[in-house]
């Protein structure tokens, strides 16, 4: 199929683009990597009025420290980029780690970091990482700018806090912890699909090998990336023995309330989410033995 008409501006400034959003608010989409936005215009799942292509805006494929030691990364930086950032491998070693999971590399050759995150596929790995991590996405408009926590960003499937006339700009991410330790594991049906079920996991180990604190992500089970609330209170403060995973994995099926569609059904997803928390903290903590935090 083919798109249906739309106007199409190419704007060179970021004022120019702000211009734009402001006259057309949500008539209008903006075209970055396109790797989402082109197929479903090509189905007419999306049929925008207008289409603001923001390539040749300079200024927002950055990837840069932050004054207390996180990682600045502009809206238009390629996917790619940042997999091969040894300033992303040394400063954030969780987020390096995912960019290889994300589609295939011909995808991450255009597509955007900024463009997955306002996208807001559930199944998608970076909404899940800035939720896991506390992320901070910069929202630009005409006349202003807001800060928007990624715990308030994601509302539902493909759904965001990003109103009509707003740019997604920059994403922040916080400071890492040298003493983190980390895993993210998906299951899919072949290598570059979108995950059926995936965790990102964070923990911290005090001397005495116990869990000083724990964080799980679930992506692929819901329509937002979801926050398994019950982690702290059954890790904290306890050595990470059998018996300990066994209850880690029952809390997950148990919180999980993830829909069937034809990929996998509602049941599977909740199992395999459990299964997938166990592997991912037992992987963290191998790795923390090691003695491997990057």
């Amino acid at each position: 199929m083919k798109p249906a008409s739309f106007d199409y501006f190419a704007p060179t400034t970021l004022d120019e683009t702000l211009e734009l959003l402001h006259e057309y608010g949500d008539e209008a989409k903006i075209l970055a990597g396109g790797q989402s936005l082109m197929p479903l215009m090509n189905l007419r799942l999306a049929h925008p009025r207008v289409i603001i292509d923001i390539n040749r805006i300079s200024g927002l494929d950055h990837i840069a420290s932050t004054a207390d030691g996180g990682v600045a990364i502009g809206a238009l930086t390629r996917l790619r980029a940042v997999e091969k950032s040894p300033l992303v491998r040394q400063q954030n070693p969780l987020l390096a780690a995912a960019m290889p999971l994300i589609g295939h590399f011909q995808i991450r050759n255009r597509g955007t970091v900024g463009g997955s995150f306002a996208h807001a596929d559930p199944a998608a790995e970076l909404p899940a990482l800035a939720v896991l991590l506390g992320c901070e996405f910069s929202l630009r408009r005409k006349g202003g700018v807001r800060i928007v926590p990624a715990a308030d960003l994601f509302l539902g499937y493909m759904a965001t806090a990003i109103e009509p006339g707003e740019l997604l700009t920059e994403i922040r991410f916080p400071n890492w912890h040298p003493g983190a330790a980390w895993a993210i594991y998906e299951i899919s049906r072949r290598k570059g699909d979108f995950a059926l079920v995936g965790v990102a996991l964070q923990t911290e180990l005090d001397d005495d090998a116990n869990v000083k604190d724990a964080a799980i992500v679930m992506f692929g089970v819901g329509g937002k990336p979801h926050r398994i609330e019950n982690a702290p209170s059954i890790l904290k403060g306890r050595r990470v023995e059998p018996g300990v995973l066994r209850a880690l994995a029952q809390a997950v099926t148990g919180e999980l309330e993830p829909d069937s569609d034809i990929h996998a059904s509602a049941e599977y997803r909740k199992e395999v989410g459990g299964v997938l928390a166990r592997r991912a903290l037992e992987a963290a903590l191998a790795r923390a033995a090691n003695g491997v935090r990057h």
